[in-house]
């Protein structure tokens, strides 16, 4: 436990600005020869720090989680609680006078800020003790009350009982909201009441407020020592409440930088023909309520920029702890605009256990290690054993295993049980063939579990597992073709979340980015990349014959419970259309074989997420918007490098798109 205290001087009164908390991470790097690296300590931009902001609303009273996990190179957490009360520090009589120049100056707007800090701490205190299930037993009988001036405290319903140690209930406030409270809640934006009676406050002779002001000065004091004491015995407890409540709070908190929208999706796309002529031939969509819009790249930047911009002209006027990641410039933080659809899918006809064996029960996890066990004994160690949460992490072309590392610490920040594997199999070995690339990663994810399964088996074996998959960019190719090989077939059933980010999962046709085309062509012939002749459907004459065509048709989609496809129209390395796996304008209106094959592997897509292959799936699209005015026009910008690796390099979408849908990350 560490305490400190922010003095206010006798003229300032409470605090009107905010606080910054400033953490660093001291280490010493260990070299290969297991000798230290001493560095200059004078040397402070090489520390990783990690700035939180409290605003000056919340000095008057603060009960909260922070974590501190500093930055993409430095994967620490530490986890925080902080507790935040206004006490009195060396003030006299004397001193309180002399604050007043003139009658009703600083020396009530003091005894108002101890007032409001002594029903938050109170609040807090009981909230806190209800929820762990143990009371401040000192607090048991101890008159709380203000006496002749009970009147004027601000006192809400829910603070008017302290909680003896079989729960019953002993008066210490009373229920009624009064104006002190009630000043300090429309302050922060919340309108109630009348605020009649804050006048007896200043009814008060300078006597009578000093005398209140030592009432409630020895009541906080008291409150606060015990609160230590009990915060001492039960830290873990109390951790692990705030810990509860922090979760809860980011989706609303977070909810400034996203646009929400429902969609009647997924649709099938029906290629009519008019005048009796193929070359008359257009899309339609069925069952769609939504309208084909001509640039549906450009209306996207449009909301977002709308959004950024009404972002920038917005007071936060919040009370809890801020993560200088985000509030640093709020305007600067990316924008993401969530498509959502929650299908209910009918379990008639289902194929749920394609791929089980006939004698297993539905249900039953069986992974490849496990099946020389006799049925008995499988039952038994999954009966009682844990639940082991894998997650695989696929780099894209010529990537690094630690490319995905941001999104797999917000993971581990929500599921601090998962079990990660950042895939290694291809590095420096994604220029291949797409088949020979999943056929590795499959044997490596095998392998990843079959260790997993074994250190859990020692621990009473495992009961469920859910397996998740986060690919980049090509990544999510490579982790789709590995899905389709037979080592891993019997872990189909296991399938959880899938988050594909920036995949071009309908290849690179109708990709309007020309130097990007340019560069692409360039590889594919003069560097022989397989990889790209498949990504340009160019492997084969006939494209029904390509490996795009082919992997759209086969069941890699359908048996994962969540979808979650990032895409960003500022992204010029992967077709937009592509990365969201939805109609392309360009391919509408082009009546040639391709635009008839794009629409069938668009179909076939579509349908795997309309399978019935679970009660409900949640289907995502989420476009990012990044804040590229600091980049200027740069050739990265240009060609749309820049936004394709700042998925890499900006974690922040990710943590709003996981903290506001952390039941698909657990």
């Amino acid at each position: 436990m560490v305490s400190f205290y922010i003095p206010n001087s006798e003229d300032e009164g409470p605090a009107t600005s905010s606080v910054i908390l400033k953490f660093e991470l001291i280490y010493i790097p260990t070299l290969g020869n297991g000798w230290t690296e001493v560095k200059d300590s004078g040397d402070t931009d090489l520390v990783p720090v990690h700035e939180f902001r409290i605003p000056h609303k919340a000095l008057l009273g603060l009960h909260s989680y922070c974590p501190v996990h500093f930055d993409a190179l430095h994967s620490a957490l530490v986890d925080l609680t902080i507790h935040i009360v206004y006490l009195k520090a060396g003030v006299t009589k004397s001193s309180l006078k002399s604050m007043e120049q003139s009658f009703g100056s600083k020396s009530y707007d003091i005894v108002k800020a101890s007032l409001i800090s002594r029903e938050i701490l109170l609040e807090g205190v009981m909230k806190i003790s209800n929820a762990i299930g143990n009371t401040l037993e000192d607090l048991d009988g101890t008159d709380l009350t203000l006496g002749k001036y009970e009147s004027i405290q601000p006192s809400k319903s829910g603070l008017s009982t302290c909680n003896k140690g079989k729960g019953t209930p002993t008066k210490c406030t009373t229920p009624q909201l009064t104006s002190i409270l009630q000043e300090f809640l429309e302050n922060s934006g919340v309108m109630v009441g009348n605020t009649a009676d804050d006048v007896m406050l200043y009814t008060l002779s300078e006597e009578e407020l000093f005398e209140l002001f030592q009432i409630v000065s020895s009541q906080l004091s008291f409150i606060w020592n015990e609160f230590l004491k009990f915060h001492r015995t039960h830290r873990v407890k109390i951790l692990d409440y705030l810990h509860a409540i922090w979760d809860f709070d980011r989706k609303a908190e977070w909810s400034i930088w996203i646009i929400h929208s429902k969609i009647d999706i997924p649709h099938r796309y029906l290629r009519t023909m008019n005048d009796g002529s193929p070359r008359h031939g257009h899309l339609r969509r069925i069952s769609s309520s939504r309208k084909v819009h001509h640039d549906p790249i450009q209306n996207s930047m449009s909301q977002a920029e709308l959004h950024r911009k009404s972002i920038a002209q917005m007071k936060i006027d919040t009370r809890s702890v801020q993560d200088m990641h985000i509030y640093a410039d709020p305007s600067c933080v990316p924008v993401v605009r969530i498509e959502q659809h929650v299908m209910v899918v009918p379990q008639h006809c289902s194929s749920k256990d394609f791929f089980s064996d006939a004698s297993e029960p539905v249900g039953t996890i069986l992974p490849p290690l496990l099946r020389g066990k006799s049925l008995e004994k499988k039952a038994s160690i999954f009966k009682s054993g844990h639940i082991l949460r894998a997650v695989i992490f696929v780099h894209g072309f010529q990537g690094h295993h630690l490319d995905l590392r941001l999104v797999r610490n917000q993971w581990l920040l929500l599921d601090p049980g998962a079990e990660c594997l950042l895939s290694q199999i291809n590095e420096d070995r994604t220029s291949g063939d797409f088949k020979e690339m999943g056929r590795r990663l499959a044997n490596e994810v095998v392998a990843f579990l079959k260790r997993r399964l074994d250190k859990y088996s020692k621990m009473g074996g495992c009961q469920e597992m859910k397996l998740s998959f986060v690919g980049h960019s090509i990544g999510n190719i490579i982790l789709r073709s590995a899905l389709t090989e037979p080592k891993l077939q019997p872990f189909l059933k296991n399938l959880y979340t899938y988050m594909s980010i920036s995949g071009p999962h309908l290849g690179y046709w109708y990709s309007s980015n020309s130097l990007f085309n340019s560069g692409l062509w360039l590889m594919k012939r003069l560097k022989g990349m397989q990889c790209m002749a498949q990504l340009t459907f160019s492997d084969d004459n006939d494209p029904q014959n390509t490996f795009f065509y082919k992997l759209c048709k086969l069941k890699t989609l359908e048996n994962f419970k969540n979808i979650i496809l990032v895409s960003s129209p500022q992204d010029g390395y992967v077709p937009y259309h592509s990365a969201r796996i939805d109609l392309c304008h360009a391919s509408s209106s082009d009546n040639s074989r391709r635009g008839q094959v794009f629409t069938e592997m668009l179909n076939n897509c579509l349908d795997q997420i309309r399978a019935p292959t679970s009660e409900t799936r949640v289907f995502m699209r989420c476009d990012v918007n990044f804040d590229q005015s600091a980049q200027g026009r740069s050739l990265n910008t240009m060609i749309g490098r820049a936004a394709h690796i700042e998925f890499l390099e900006n974690e922040i979408y990710a943590r709003f798109i996981m903290w506001s849908f952390p039941e698909l990350f657990r």
